[in-house]
């Protein structure tokens, strides 16, 4: 797969550009730092897959580039690594995808205040003048097609519980548009939802409280596919036949090929793609070197991947 271009279909927002905050001066040799959670999810291991394979590529293409990936296991970690990358490595520029909002925010205005130039992927920050440039999914867009795809599939009515991921700018964003196609569909009754974390054994554990909870459920958003995971071996330990659909996310190639043989329960996915790191990456280095103006903010539709366009969307050779 070609990561030199964004997909076809990306959309770019809020194009206007300024001096202050997307127009980098030309820099044949910049160091940038990577900043990017750890493996803890099938997810973020495609994002460390992509952001060194990413470097790589740089590297190679513009020979005066230094890259440095930087993984870490918690927001403490991460915000400690951004300090260091700034003064140990002294980098230049620094492509994030913050652990959490909240507690990288300050940390990385601080680098920023410091000359350093900064995109923001995926998960925001809290303040945006802490960043020179964002690339990120289309969360609303993730969380209002998983909305309109469960609401269509119940037929309008049903009982829905939810897992959201960790506590987010961006799982705010979905969550808040999913609940605003339940409300325009009262015969749904959304029963609860909590944070399972992105992570298979805490989605687990929450639906095990569901199933415990809650006699009738008819769909789960679980909002993750690693989460999905979770979910359904929850569901089948408790043997229970009254669920008739489990809605993940982000396209994982195992919920892709549920799609694609036709799954009785998982019977559609809505994409984003850890590739997203690539792009970012990409983009920031091409305007760090050639000095090109990065948009202020590049958002990468969600789409509905259902039976029929499934087979676009799966990568048996991708880790995730």
């Amino acid at each position: 797969m070609n990561v030199k271009f964004l997909p076809r279909a990306a959309l770019v927002l809020a194009g206007l550009l300024t001096a202050a905050g997307c127009f980098a001066q030309a820099n044949p040799k910049p160091v940038m730092g990577v900043s990017i959670p750890s493996a803890t999810h099938g997810w973020a291991g495609g994002v460390v897959y992509w952001a060194n394979r990413t470097k790589a590529e740089l590297e190679k293409e513009f020979p005066g580039i230094k890259v440095i990936v930087k993984t870490a296991g918690s927001a403490s970690e991460q915000a400690n690594q951004v300090q260091d990358l700034q003064t140990v490595n002294k980098i230049d520029t620094l492509v994030i995808l913050p652990f959490e909002s909240a507690p990288l925010t300050q940390p990385v205005a601080q680098v920023k205040n410091k000359g350093v130039f900064v995109t923001v992927v995926d998960r925001g920050l809290t303040d945006t003048s802490a960043q020179n440039a964002y690339v990120a999914g289309d969360n609303p867009g993730f969380g209002k097609v998983a909305g309109e795809y469960v609401a269509k599939a119940l037929g309008g009515k049903g009982n829905v519980v939810i897992l959201r991921g960790i506590p987010t700018v961006i799982d705010n964003q979905r969550v808040d548009a999913f609940n605003a196609v339940m409300k325009a569909n009262p015969g749904i009754q959304v029963l609860d939802a909590k944070h399972g974390n992105w992570n298979r054994d805490d989605a687990f554990k929450v639906m095990q409280d569901y199933l415990t909870r809650f006699k009738q459920i008819d769909a789960v958003w679980a909002s993750d596919d690693d989460m999905a995971v979770g979910v359904q071996k929850a569901i089948e330990q408790a043997r229970r036949t009254d669920i008739k659909l489990v809605l993940g996310g982000a396209g994982s190639k195992e919920y892709v090929k549920k799609v694609m043989d036709g799954d009785k329960v998982v019977t559609a996915d809505v994409t984003y793609s850890p590739r997203m790191i690539a792009d970012a990456m990409r983009m920031t280095a091409t305007s760090r070197v050639k000095g090109n103006p990065m948009p202020a903010t590049t958002i990468l539709p969600s789409e509905l991947i259902t039976k029929d366009n499934a087979s676009k969307y799966y990568f048996p050779d991708s880790p995730f």
